[in-house]
C-alpha cells in the first residue's frame, strides 16, 4: 500500500523545492489517504481587511520547518497516517455561493471515504461549505470553535453569507448540533450586549476569553469533552483566537487574547475526540510580521494532524 508522508528530514534543505504543507507530496488522490491538506483561498466574505486569500500560500511556505514527530504526544505522525497536500479548491472570488458549491464538490468525496480534511483559509465564511460537505456523510456534527467572535450574526450589510455568519447558517441548515457544540475565546467590543446570548439561544455553549482564564485549561478541557461526548466533531480555529501581539496577520484582530503557549496546551489535550475535519482560517499575510501568524497556523495544523494520528493509533 502506498503511504504518503513528509520527505525524509535530511534529504534536502527545508528552504528548497516547491512549497507544499510540511513538504508532503502534492497528489490529488483519495486512495490510501488518511489526511488531506487543502487550501481554500477565498476572502471576499470578510467585512474588514481582505487578503486572507493568500493565507494558504503563506502557511505552506512556513510549514517546511514543521517536523513530523511530537515530543508532547510521543508520536511520529506518519507512523499512523498517510497524508497529502491536495492543493487548493478552485474558488470564485466575489461569488460565495459558487465557491461553496466547489468546496462541497471537492470535500464531500473525502468525507464519504472518511478522510480527514485539514483546510487552510481563507476567511471564516468557508466553514459553511466545509460543514455542508461533512453533513452529507455524517449528518449534523458537533462544533468546537476557537475564535474571538461568535460568527453567528444574522447578516452584515443585508448579506446573510459572510465570515461573521457561517455558524448561524450551519445551525439553520441542520449541519451542526449546537446543543453539543462549544465556542471558546470570545472577547472584545460587540455589536450589542446580547450578542453572546444570541449564540446561547441557538444552543451553543459560550466561553469567553476571561472565563477561560478564570476556569483554567484543565476545566476547559473537561467542558469541551463533556459537551461533545459521543459525537463526531469538527474543529474550527480562527487565528484571531490568539492575542494579536502573537498573531497580527488576521482580518479582525481583537486585543486581550489567549497566548500561543496556552492555545497549544489546549489543543494537545483534545485527545479521545473523534474529529472528522478541521480548519484554520483568517491568516492574512499582508499584516503579518516575520511570518509569525503563518508559523502559528502551520503549527496548529500539525497539532491537528497529531490528534488524527492518535485517533488512528487508538483504532489500529
Amino acid at each position: 500500500m502506498v503511504k504518503y508522508r513528509q520527505d525524509p528530514t535530511f534529504k534536502e534543505p527545508r528552504f528548497s523545492g516547491i512549497s507544499t504543507f510540511m513538504r508532503l507530496p502534492h497528489v490529488k488522490t483519495l486512495e490510501n489517504v488518511d489526511v488531506a491538506i487543502i487550501g481554500v483561498p477565498f476572502d471576499t466574505g470578510q467585512t474588514f481587511r481582505t487578503g486572507a486569500r493568500f493565507g494558504p500560500q503563506a502557511i505552506r511556505n512556513f510549514s517546511s520547518l514543521v517536523r513530523c514527530s511530537s515530543n508532547h504526544q510521543k508520536i511520529n505522525i506518519f507512523d499512523y497516517i498517510s497524508a497529502v497536500d491536495y492543493g487548493d479548491i478552485p474558488v470564485v472570488p466575489g461569488f460565495i455561493q459558487e465557491t461553496y458549491k466547489n468546496i462541497v464538490e471537492v470535500l464531500a468525496p473525502m468525507y464519504k471515504k472518511e478522510i480527514v480534511p485539514i483546510v487552510m483559509g481563507g476567511d471564516h465564511s468557508i466553514s459553511l461549505g466545509e460543514l455542508r460537505a461533512a453533513a452529507e456523510h455524517y449528518g449534523p456534527v458537533s462544533l468546537v470553535h476557537f475564535d474571538a467572535h461568535t460568527d453567528t450574526v444574522d447578516s452584515y450589510f443585508g448579506q446573510r453569507y459572510t465570515h461573521g455568519t457561517p455558524f448561524r447558517r450551519a445551525v439553520e441548515e441542520g449541519l451542526i448540533d449546537p446543543v453539543h457544540s462549544i465556542q471558546i475565546g470570545l472577547r472584545g467590543s460587540i455589536n450589542s450586549v446580547d450578542e453572546y446570548d444570541q449564540s446561547r439561544e441557538l444552543g451553543f455553549e459560550v466561553i469567553t476569553t476571561e472565563e477561560v482564564l478564570d476556569m483554567g485549561i484543565k476545566s476547559l478541557i473537561s467542558s469541551i469533552k463533556h459537551r461533545v461526548a459521543g459525537r463526531r466533531v469538527f474543529l474550527s480555529f480562527d487565528v484571531d483566537f490568539i492575542d494579536p501581539a502573537f498573531a497580527p496577520g488576521t482580518g479582525t484582530p481583537e486585543v486581550g487574547g489567549i497566548y500561543p503557549r496556552e492555545a497549544f496546551q489546549i489543543l494537545r489535550q483534545l485527545t479521545d475526540i473523534p474529529f472528522i475535519g478541521f480548519d484554520v482560517v483568517e491568516v492574512l499575510p499582508a499584516y503579518d510580521h516575520g511570518d509569525i501568524t503563518s508559523a502559528l497556523a502551520a503549527n496548529v495544523m500539525f497539532e491537528m494532524m497529531c490528534l488524527t494520528a492518535l485517533n488512528k493509533k487508538e483504532h489500529t
